[in-house]
Order: structure tokens, then C-alpha cells, then sequence
């Protein structure tokens, strides 16, 4: 295997610091030194564990029961498509062998999958590996912003009104909640209705619930 740099003196390597402000360098370190800590109530884990795996994850997307009215969480995945309740935590749905032209979301122009279980019949669009994005903000002031200030890794930060990175204390105004140090990172952000945080990576979902707060 061939090193690159082995032959290339110090002081030709590119510097990653090259071009960066004090600003920007403050604002790095400030990022680094933040630890994942639990996110502020109203917010709770939905899962007992944190998380639950989910190998070979690909995307996720979200939907509205028909009948509690709960957020669902659609995860797509290389073993097929699943639905987890977003409040309780519970699988209510498997397709372990979905149709083919409607596996993943890159087969339809909106990167939407088919709905499965209560939603069977309509469509839910998926962010993750082929694109697409999810709310990055709620109506009432909470933010998601993921950042990578040591690459490849990103860390996922919550805040809300004012509490920008740049702005107040950690722990108080801004949270770094997830670091996505063991997989690589899928997507994250808000349901529609602003009650559900999700973060996916390619091994296994995150949820935080706010419902009945």
C-alpha cells in the first residue's frame, strides 16, 4: 500500500488548520470538548437501551398512525423495511422481502419507499444514504444542527431559542446528544409534527420522544 505522505517533508503537508480563523478555531475546539450528554426535558429516550440495532441501515423517514396519531419512524435497511412506534418504542410493522422496485428510496424520483402496516397503501420518504433531508427545526424554537469538527466522525447537537453552539454554555443552551463515532452516520432530525428527534446511522436508530409534556 502506498503512503502518499511518507516522502512529503512537514513543511509541505497540507496543514487541516490552514485557513481557519481564531473564530473558527475556537469554535472547533469548543465542539471537541463537548461530551454526549442526555437531552433536556421535555425530551426523553424512547428506547430502553438508547438505541436499537439495525444493520445495514440505509435511511428513515417518518409518518403519522392512522388511528393513535403517534409519529412512526419507517427504517429502510439492507434486511428490508421495519416501523417503530415513536412514543412506545415498539416494532409494529416487517417486511423482511419488500418488492423490488420499491426496496430503497433511489428507485422513486421523491426517494419514497411503500408504507407497510398501518400505513400500507401510501408512501413515506426516506433521508439517509441516497439523499433527501428531515426537519431541522420545530415551530416552537428547538434546532438540530450536526457537526463535524474531527472527521469523519459527526456529533448531532440540540438546542433551542438562542442556544446556537456559538451561544451560551453547554448543558444548558445547546446539547451534543449523539456522536457518531462506531457507524457512519445516516441522518437526523425532527418528525413533521416537532415531537419526535431521530438520529440514524448505519447500525442503529436513536429516538427521543417529547409527547405529553
Amino acid at each position: 500500500m502506498v503512503k502518499w505522505t511518507a516522502g512529503i517533508p512537514s513543511a509541505e503537508r497540507p496543514d487541516p488548520e490552514a485557513g481557519l480563523s481564531d473564530y473558527q478555531l475556537a469554535m472547533r475546539d469548543r465542539l471537541l470538548a463537548a461530551p454526549v450528554v442526555h437531552a433536556p426535558a421535555p425530551w426523553r429516550p424512547v428506547f430502553d437501551s438508547s438505541l436499537v440495532a439495525v444493520g445495514g441501515l440505509l435511511g428513515i423517514g417518518f409518518a403519522v398512525h392512522p388511528g393513535s396519531g403517534n409519529d412512526l419512524v419507517m427504517v429502510v435497511s439492507q434486511d428490508g423495511h421495519g416501523l417503530f412506534d415513536a412514543v412506545t418504542g415498539e416494532r409494529i410493522a416487517r417486511d423482511r422481502d419488500p418488492a423490488p422496485e420499491g426496496a430503497t428510496p433511489d428507485e422513486s424520483e421523491d426517494l419514497s419507499c411503500p408504507g407497510l402496516g398501518p400505513i400500507a397503501g401510501g408512501r413515506v420518504r426516506i433521508a439517509g444514504l441516497f439523499g433527501g433531508g428531515l426537519h431541522s427545526g420545530t415551530g416552537d424554537g428547538w434546532s438540530v444542527e450536526v457537526v463535524q469538527p474531527a472527521w469523519p466522525n459527526q456529533r448531532v447537537l440540540l438546542s433551542h431559542g438562542d442556544g446556537l453552539p456559538h451561544r451560551g454554555p453547554h448543558g444548558e443552551k445547546w446539547w451534543h446528544v449523539f456522536h457518531a463515532s462506531w457507524s457512519t452516520f445516516r441522518a437526523a432530525g425532527f418528525s413533521p409534527s416537532g415531537r419526535t428527534l431521530a438520529v440514524a446511522t448505519s447500525s442503529d436508530l436513536t429516538l427521543w420522544s417529547r409527547t405529553g409534556e
